[in-house]
């Protein structure tokens, strides 16, 4: 039975356990031997957990490796000892230059990238925020890591939809409750928030989208009814936090550990290769046509 490691962010994060459990769901039903691992969000575990599969003795290598990676461009030196080994390598939700050059360097391989579509889940919220408030006015944006390609790319979408009629601020998290509780509340002790009075939250996942509502409850209530937007969109958790009014809406992001080894599976089967890129659609929940104008 073919080996593939799944490389996964963090164990706490509810969209992590989603991802880990479509990856085990589908090595069951492709017959794959599928191990799933986290980085507790430290790109170090991370690389020292990688390395150990590829300078295993060969018999015990993977055929392939997917990986969500804790670090923007630091995994190409891994990548590359991996192909070496005869390691295919899958990344997934983000953007790094050397996967091409990987690509080109070992045909015989399966190297690619797969993702849900950031920029549009950037262009969702912005236009989930013109239907509630308008067509300008403040954001607040409570991103990701800063050296994150899904950070950059979901904060450009959404300043893309939102155009110039509204000004956009943002805090980092690290994808957290516990961070975006942290990053709000700081940001809330600045003296130029005197200023800026936001007219809606966006978080780039539900879990900071939790954590920034808590950090308005407890350090500004006067704020506590602006409108709050996240993604990931689980069924219990972004999902269930719009039906109970916690949010006003959020973004349906695919599990893209599933799609990678179906490539995988097809390519272990009958050596067809995955073409380079493949961008997964989210959606916007409830429809964008379903939102409300609060304002």
């Amino acid at each position: 039975m073919p080996k593939v490691v799944v490389a996964l962010l963090n164990a706490e994060q509810e969209f992590q356990q989603v991802q880990a459990r479509d990856a085990r769901e589908a090595g069951a039903r492709l017959g794959l031997d599928v191990e799933v691992s986290f980085a507790e969000g430290h790109a170090v575990v991370q690389i020292q957990q990688l390395f150990k599969h590829i300078h295993a003795p060969e018999g015990e290598r993977p055929a392939a490796i997917v990986v969500e990676a804790a670090t923007g461009e630091g995994l190409e030196r891994v990548a590359r000892n991996a192909t070496k080994a005869g390691i295919g390598w899958a990344l997934v939700n983000a953007r790094a230059g050397y996967v091409e050059g990987l690509r080109r360097e070992h045909p015989e391989l399966p190297v690619f990238r797969l993702g849900t579509d950031q920029r549009e889940v950037g262009r969702i919220q912005g236009r989930q925020v013109h239907a509630l408030v308008g067509t300008s006015g403040g954001v607040l944006c409570v991103q990701g890591p800063a050296d994150s390609t899904v950070t950059a790319e979901r904060l450009e979408g959404l300043k893309e939809a939102l155009g110039g009629g509204f000004e956009v601020r943002g805090v980092n998290g690290d994808w957290t409750e516990a961070s975006g509780e942290k990053a709000v509340a700081s940001w809330l002790r600045l003296k130029s928030t005197e200023s800026f009075r936001p007219d809606a939250v966006v978080s780039q996942n539900d879990s900071m989208a939790a954590g920034a509502r808590k950090a308005l409850l407890d350090h500004r209530r006067e704020w506590s009814g602006l409108p709050l937007v996240g993604c990931d969109g689980l069924p219990d958790g972004g999902q269930r936090m719009v039906a109970e009014g916690r949010l006003a809406a959020t973004v349906v992001a695919p599990s893209n550990a599933g799609p990678a080894l179906e490539l995988l599976g097809r390519w272990l089967k009958s050596r067809q290769m995955p073409p380079p890129e493949v961008l997964l659609a989210p959606r916007s929940h409830p429809p964008e046509d379903r939102l409300r104008r609060v304002r």
